[in-house]
């Protein structure tokens, strides 16, 4: 096997890398000389160059030599190799519009796309994600957001910090009037947050509580589909019926919305499932939600005040509740402040990078010498110039005319 880590393409770079140096030294010596092991040089790479040489990995330019090919974010269709295996986050299950080229291209040059996304153990659960630290750097920009909006405490951004202790030491700063936090998502990503809450020592209730009682301190609950979701034929919720028919379903969230000022959403979206709530709802005065961290940033979808991704350099931006149109972050008091960075992980790159690269190691690198792989086989979206039987479904979305995007 010849096993590339590729260069980050997209502009601003990713710092993550889905190996760290001692992972890739770790699977030499496992391997002896079965294994070949390649890094393209980066100068944006949480992990320098001469971290990868000290470890004995070979450090390259031109990174074609390998045969299988790892990264993190979409591969711009002009970097990428035909005839390759390439393993990274595509985007492009849910029909992402601006990812269309890129699945066009990888099609056209005859390329394995293997999807992190949808790499799954036996029973179905994913098993390479960056979503706790997704989880715990979202929450943490909530608080930053929600300090920077009301001026009440001042927060470092969480990529000043060296690490996560040092995070948690930043925490300290935040001083919460007694206001009501809505989580939703119980998921790796809705874990992370709640490490978050936990390391602030906000209290966690029940939803009936949380919507009725006043508590005089900083309180959040964790909504599940079950809590804001309700079957539009009698108003009941089976989790089974609600997987399998979301389109069955209305969103029962403004309740929760009339009485949270701080949304951090967490929870995966199903396109065929109901919003969370429409826009017009923030018209409404009794919308008491001010600040929206959207850790699952999906544009146009069950946040619908996420008209765009924001970055790590500009990370927020404003919804004025009149005309429900984008403004300066922090233009109004009254606006809603949307925090939807679609990188958080790389805030916190190298422990990030360190807990992908363990899960790989424990999922994905014992699957790549075997002759069929089913972990591999079901997260293969593309082979040979062709989708395979599970992502048939997206051949209307390559279909379409366009031209291949830098994606």
């Amino acid at each position: 096997m010849k096993i590339g880590v590729i260069r980050e393409g997209k502009n601003p770079p990713d710092k993550r890398t889905p190996f760290t140096p001692s992972a890739l030294k770790e699977m030499q010596d496992t391997f002896g000389s079965q294994l070949s092991v390649y890094v393209a040089s980066s100068s944006s790479r949480c992990y320098s160059d001469a971290e990868y040489r000290a470890q004995g990995i070979t450090v390259v330019e031109d990174i074609s030599v390998a045969d299988i090919l790892f990264g993190v974010k979409e591969v711009p269709v002009s970097q990428l190799i035909p005839g390759k295996t390439y393993f990274f986050f595509s985007h492009t299950i849910k029909k992402q519009p601006g990812n269309k080229g890129l699945l066009q291209a990888i099609l056209a040059h005859s390329i394995r796309l293997i999807d992190y996304e949808v790499l799954k153990n036996p029973s179905g659960a994913r098993v390479v994600a960056f979503g706790r630290w997704a989880g715990i750097v979202g929450a943490y920009n909530a608080f930053w957001t929600y300090g920077k909006k009301t001026g009440l405490f001042d927060l470092r951004r969480a990529g000043e910090c060296r690490d996560l202790d040092e995070l948690k030491i930043e925490l300290k700063k935040v001083a919460l009037p007694p206001i009501k936090i809505v989580v939703t998502g119980t998921g790796r990503v809705g874990k992370g947050v709640l490490e978050v809450l936990t390391i602030l020592g906000v209290p966690q209730l029940a939803p009936a509580d949380f919507l009725k009682k006043d508590i005089p301190e900083a309180v959040f609950v964790c909504l599940s589909s079950a809590d804001y979701s309700r079957r539009k034929s009698d108003g009941g919720y089976e989790q089974a019926d609600f997987y399998a028919n979301p389109e069955g379903y209305e969103s029962d969230f403004l309740k929760f919305a009339e009485v949270g000022e701080i949304l951090i959403a967490a929870a995966f979206w199903n396109p065929n499932a109901p919003r969370l709530f429409e826009l017009e709802a923030i018209h409404s005065p009794k919308f008491s939600i001010s600040v929206i961290a959207d850790i699952t940033c999906d544009i146009d979808g069950s946040i619908p005040t996420t008209r765009r991704a924001t970055t790590i350099l500009d990370p927020v931006y404003d919804v004025d509740r009149i005309s429900a149109e984008e403004i300066p972050p922090f233009g109004k008091q009254n606006s809603i402040s949307v925090m939807a960075i679609d990188n958080l992980p790389c805030e916190l790159p190298r422990e990030a990078s360190a807990e992908f690269s363990r899960q790989l190691r424990d999922w994905v690198v014992p699957q790549l010498d075997k002759e069929h792989s089913s972990i591999l086989e079901k997260a293969t979206l593309a082979r040979d110039g062709d989708l395979t039987l599970e992502f048939m479904y997206l051949k209307d979305y390559v279909s379409e005319e366009e031209s291949p995007s830098h994606a």
